[in-house]
């Protein structure tokens, strides 16, 4: 199958999630024997063709316009960089023309779009997350509305929406009115392998935390809907059972002055390490040190950190909210709460402190239920299952809408 992937975010532009999942995509597509080109951004200059692990990349020539990506000028920095990818397109469709156009989010709507009509291909879309749901259902400004009717138009135009859970498969449905036999559910994947541990690096991991007591672990930007204010809220009620325990923030982002400040008011200061970006290996060794990796979220339509402590034998304490639900569903946490609930977190992080053998147990079965059902090659091949339905015009079958993980055996 002839696959044209667009994105705006791909290596090295790596701003989030949605570039490595692209990357991981598109090598794992042409390693099943697929003829992938991704269209992404590039360079001032002329548009550039590279071929990377098997993959053809053409990207597009960025104008030399003096716009900057900010929360007052992000549409029309967006229209500039769709302009530049039909650019580039266009001569690419001319002489190889693709079987299936799949975009990645808002960002690339009209060039996909645009593509699509010109060569007649069918057109897939991944809705990683909405800008409705980034803001609990409000579209509070004309940017906000913007961005929301943009969604709204790439999830019309589309003959299939991808979507990573249970949860954004209705919110998607739900938003945008799409039936849902064109809704398909299917999650991201991680490596397994290279968030393997062993005890040397996970004991040096430990040795770098001060104290000896309980140690937790969140990773992630530094943002509101990550619901890190809600576990340095529950921190201090924490503490008045486990004396000793710490907390490893990993990340950055926006809100790390306003956190800060707020652990100060808490007077958790002191039990909290800072650490900033940390690379795969360093933070899969915390992961693997933690007595409970804790995903605090607000608003998460995946929860590929989940994923990532799990394949690291991590114990997990989610909020049972957006995609970090299927793996509640599934029996893969050890303790869940509902989001932005301070006192919930910290009893079901006392759960997890209490009874670490159950929670070794639940981390075991998550483990389990990553090797089976979220590496690359199953994410990889529900994706091509997508890609011969929206060839055949037909509507997804059963088992693609909206299925959570099997619950995992217990033991």
């Amino acid at each position: 199958m002839r696959v044209l992937l667009v994105s705006w975010e791909y290596p090295p532009l790596v701003v989030g999630g949605l570039g490595r999942h692209v990357d991981a995509l598109s090598r794992e597509l042409a390693a099943s024997g697929h003829d992938v080109v991704v269209l992404t951004r590039g360079e001032a200059g002329a548009a550039v063709q590279e071929v990377r692990d098997g993959v053809r990349v053409r990207r597009s020539a960025v104008d030399p316009l003096a716009i900057d990506f900010t929360t007052e000028s992000l549409l029309a920095w967006a229209q500039a960089a769709e302009h530049s990818l039909v650019r580039a397109a266009l001569p690419l469709v001319r002489r190889w023309r693709p079987d299936v156009i799949h975009a990645h989010d808002w960002l690339v709507a009209q060039t996909a779009i645009t593509i699509a009509e010109v060569t007649g291909a069918p057109l897939v879309a991944t809705m990683h997350a909405t800008e409705a749901g980034r803001h609990q259902g409000w579209l509070p400004r004309p940017l906000n509305l913007a961005i929301h009717s943009v969604e709204r138009w790439l999830a019309h135009k589309a003959s299939t929406i991808i979507t990573c859970s249970s949860a954004m498969h209705d919110e998607v449905t739900r938003l945008f009115d799409k039936p849902a036999d064109q809704v398909a559910v299917i999650p991201n994947g991680i490596d397994p392998v290279l968030w393997r541990t062993t005890p040397r690096s996970r004991a040096a991991a430990r040795s770098t935390r001060r104290g000896d007591g309980p140690l937790l672990v969140f990773a992630g930007r530094l943002v509101h809907e990550k619901g890190v204010q809600t576990l340095i809220d529950a921190l201090p009620d924490v503490r008045r059972h486990w004396s000793h325990v710490r907390l490893t923030v990993a990340g950055t982002g926006p809100y790390m002055d306003e956190l800060q400040a707020l652990a100060r008011r808490r007077r958790v200061a002191r039990a909290i390490d800072w650490t900033g970006f940390m690379a795969e290996a360093d933070l899969a060794a915390l992961f693997g040190a933690a007595d409970a990796v804790v995903v605090p979220s607000i608003y998460e339509p995946f929860g590929l950190v989940a994923l990532e402590a799990a394949a690291a034998h991590a114990p997990l304490v989610v909020t049972d909210t957006g995609g970090l639900s299927d793996l509640v569903m599934a029996g893969a946490v050890g303790a869940a709460c509902p989001p932005d609930d301070a006192d919930a977190l910290a009893k079901a992080i006392g759960t997890v402190l209490d009874d670490p053998e159950a929670a070794r147990r639940a981390a075991a079965r998550a483990a389990r239920l990553v090797r089976r059902e979220y590496t690359w090659q199953a994410v990889t091949a529900r994706t091509v299952e997508v890609y011969a339905g929206a060839q055949r015009g037909g509507r997804l079958s059963r088992a693609a809408v909206a299925q959570p993980p099997a619950r995992t055996r217990r033991g």
